[in-house]
């Protein structure tokens, strides 16, 4: 099994006309592919501006367009594709879901966001359970690389779910997310960071670019870290693509070094196998 792959993270500013950004993405995604991306990750809600007045109207359009868009840019470009997460409707019911597609275009996993974004911060009032429903499932999926996890922005709060996809074989997590300009510089980082060394995996955060005087302005500043919480790549809050080369043997020389993962006390407490 090949070890060692490419990430590319499409940190995509969404626009107010849903064709103008898929158009977008599509040019972000080949770019990647013609640079030596193996995985190439968009972020939370990339086909559709964040805010409640806007994701009933871009699901009402059907998730199916946007789901085969990405199928084709994965074959296309012969890339894995996390399509970072769009509005999907099903039965009456609205979800924040992230579509995984393989080099071929085949959908691998589905990630429908778990917990969703109900804060009442300062100078910020925002209850996403108020547009979506929850979803209920830990996702982890198959790759020519071995098995790696998906999750979507609030998800990366609670660290029992990301326990459970490295207990599972997650070699890599995949997080598209839209952090804002509060919670953004005062815990993005550091978060991504914990869940990274709590699980001794490698950990990528796709953030989406700040829009500057829109209704919800995304903290940006998408990173890469390692399994020991070392930075590979990082962005600001602009429109970019970062790269990083992953060598996935580094998670077991990580963990024979600091062999937390491996001493997990499965007698005192346990997680969802």
């Amino acid at each position: 099994m090949n070890e060692k792959l490419t990430v590319a993270v499409c940190q995509l500013r969404t626009e107010l006309d849903t064709a103008q950004t898929m158009e977008k993405a599509a040019a972000f995604v080949r770019d990647a592919a013609e640079r030596g991306a193996d995985f190439v990750v968009l972020p939370e809600m990339f086909n559709c501006p964040y805010s409640s007045r806007f994701f009933r109207r871009v699901a009402a359009e059907g998730h199916e367009k946007a789901v085969a868009a990405m199928s084709g840019w994965a074959r296309e470009n012969g890339v894995y594709l996390v399509g970072g997460s769009v509005p999907e409707l099903e039965d009456g019911k609205l979800y924040n879901s992230c579509f995984v597609f393989d080099r071929a275009g085949k959908q691998i996993a589905r990630h429908r966001k778990v917990h969703l974004f109900d804060v009442d911060l300062p100078g910020m009032r925002f209850h996403e359970s108020d547009s979506f429903a929850p979803g209920s499932e830990i996702t982890v999926f198959d790759t020519e690389f071995g098995k790696m996890g998906a999750a979507i922005c609030f998800d990366l709060r609670f660290p029992e779910l990301f326990r459970a996809m490295a207990v599972r074989g997650a070699k890599i997590v995949f997080l598209p997310a839209q952090f804002n300009m509060t919670t953004g510089p005062a815990h993005w980082a550091d978060t991504l960071k914990l869940r990274a060394v709590d699980n001794e995996i490698f950990f990528v955060g796709a953030s989406a670019a700040r829009y500057a005087g829109f209704d919800y302005e995304c903290w940006g500043h998408s990173m890469v870290l390692d399994p020991y919480g070392v930075t590979l790549a990082a962005a600001d809050e602009t429109e970019q693509t970062i790269f990083a080369g992953i060598d996935l043997a580094r998670i077991d020389e990580v963990r024979a070094q600091l062999p937390t993962f491996l001493k997990l006390r499965r007698d005192v407490y346990r997680v969802a196998e």
